[in-house]
């Protein structure tokens, strides 16, 4: 039996310890937030937290989460940082079809964590391991840039 800590409880799970973590995730526990892309870390879709560093769950094996703190998409809003993020990907309206952006939020919310005022070379650096098929990366830019100031846009509707 593996004992896991995800978003601050404890979760059992009778698995091997090979096992990706990205498939405990979704597969076992139930929390499918987080997203299968390519399956070897390359597009950043299964982008989850272990002790507050961002790493990609489809390569991980379960056995590497033990006695460490998983975030997925599910918890990042209970922190301050995640909450301005998710805010401010909706004010800006970032998600197209929206597949990668569990990855990508997960990826802006380690970088505000770790560089606060972050410059556009550390926004490039920070997330350009998470890929985006609909081409959003101009709206994620400025989404991550609100996130940072805290002064969140929100969306216009029509009346």
């Amino acid at each position: 039996m593996i004992v896991l800590s995800i978003n601050g409880q404890e979760s059992q799970v009778d698995v091997p310890d090979d096992m990706p973590l990205l498939w405990v995730l979704r597969d076992v526990i139930g929390l499918t937030g987080t997203k299968f892309g390519c399956g070897i870390a390359q597009c950043g879709a299964c982008t989850v937290h272990l002790d507050g560093q961002p790493v990609r769950s489809c390569v991980l094996p379960v056995s590497g989460a033990v006695n460490k703190n998983i975030t997925t998409i599910e918890g990042i809003g209970a922190t301050d940082v995640g909450k301005r993020v998710q805010q401010a990907w909706l004010g800006i309206e970032v998600a197209q079809c929206g597949y990668c952006q569990s990855g990508q939020i997960m990826s802006a919310a380690a970088l505000l964590t770790q560089t606060p005022q972050p410059t556009d070379a550390d926004i490039d650096r920070a997330m350009s391991g998470n890929l985006c098929r609909c081409g959003t990366y101009v709206r994620i830019r400025a989404a991550i840039k609100q996130a940072a100031t805290g002064q969140i846009t929100l969306p216009q509707t029509i009346a």
